[in-house]
């Protein structure tokens, strides 16, 4: 495994960090016993993962503090979120003490306003940060993080304006292949600042689902957003895959997030073990071919929302 800062926090953690919610919700969302994700997450901290980022929403933080209780807190960093909209500061002080009752612990490294919408920021910094600041003097938390909600706010104009408040110690912002804007919009402002990064939607069904990709390729290119020689192959994004370059396009996926400027952690989901180990194998992988990279900014640093789709049925 390997290892960063992330941002001013000081936190050493590990560059994959195991997302426990999206649609596989570590074996809950498909059905698995606690044992299994339990075992799911064991695996992980056994291939040197450290960091560990659950929710409120995602009901999985009990079985995360399950998982870390065997060894010693330190070795872990553990990140949750509640959901910020409309809420108040005593819902949110509340919430701190129920996730620390869940987690079975007696501390939050990364306590995030989940899922803040550009239009609930003013709530979120003038309402709801200040009892996090309390919360953070009080020890229950050590570092405050804030979340977009990338499939309502393509632009990321909620994470433009947020870094620019100064108690952010942590964003988590939406990052793949088709879905660039951060490059210019978020990560930049950053490293300037020392903001820890937590990259989501890395891989989302546009990559991981058979055919989900060529049908989103087709609509793109009818709409002249892309050219049409990308859609006269069932495998559009197959230029990636060779010799001295990608094994998959899920393998791309992953290096390609893993090693962008500002990039701390790459955050990924399953229920599999399998998938576990080939994920982590891909994130510590060398970066793609610089060719490689530069054809996907060519093709697609213009577009915006692309393989944000939320958590559901796939």
């Amino acid at each position: 495994m390997e290892y960063t800062l992330l941002g001013r926090t000081g936190l050493k953690v590990s560059v994959a960090g195991l997302g426990c919610g999206g649609n596989s919700k570590i074996g809950r969302g498909k059905g698995q016993s606690t044992e299994d994700s339990v075992n799911l997450i064991r695996h992980a901290m056994d291939l040197g993962v450290n960091f560990f980022d659950t929710a409120e929403a995602y009901g999985t933080e009990r079985l995360v503090g399950q998982a870390i209780r065997a060894i010693p807190r330190e070795q872990v960093v553990v990140s949750t979120k509640y959901l910020a909209a409309g809420v108040s500061a005593d819902r949110i002080a509340t919430a701190i003490d129920t996730s620390l009752r869940e987690l079975d612990t007696d501390y939050i490294d990364v306590f995030h306003l989940h899922g803040v919408k550009p239009r609930d920021y003013d709530h979120a910094i003038n309402v709801l940060a200040p009892e996090l600041l309390r919360a953070r003097g009080a020890g229950k938390i050590r570092f405050l993080g804030i979340t977009e909600t990338s499939p309502n706010d393509y632009g990321q104009t909620m994470l433009q304006r947020a870094v620019n408040d100064d108690c952010w110690d942590v964003m988590m912002p939406g990052f793949n292949m088709m879905h660039q804007v951060a490059r210019t919009a978020v990560l930049p402002r950053t490293m300037d600042r020392g903001i820890g990064t937590l990259m989501m939607f890395v891989v989302r069904n546009i990559f991981s689902v058979p055919g989900r990709l060529q049908a989103t390729m087709t609509e793109l290119a009818a709409n002249g957003q892309l050219p049409g020689w990308l859609v006269d192959t069932q495998e559009p994004l197959g230029f990636l895959v060779r010799e001295g370059g990608a094994e998959n396009v899920i393998d791309a996926a992953y290096r390609y997030v893993r090693h962008e400027p500002g990039a701390d952690v790459v955050l990924f989901g399953t229920s599999q073990i399998e998938h576990l180990e080939s994920n982590i194998a891909s994130i510590l992988k060398p970066p793609l071919p610089p060719e490689d990279t530069a054809m996907l900014a060519e093709l697609f640093e213009h577009l915006k929302g692309v393989g944000l789709d939320l958590p559901g049925p796939v």
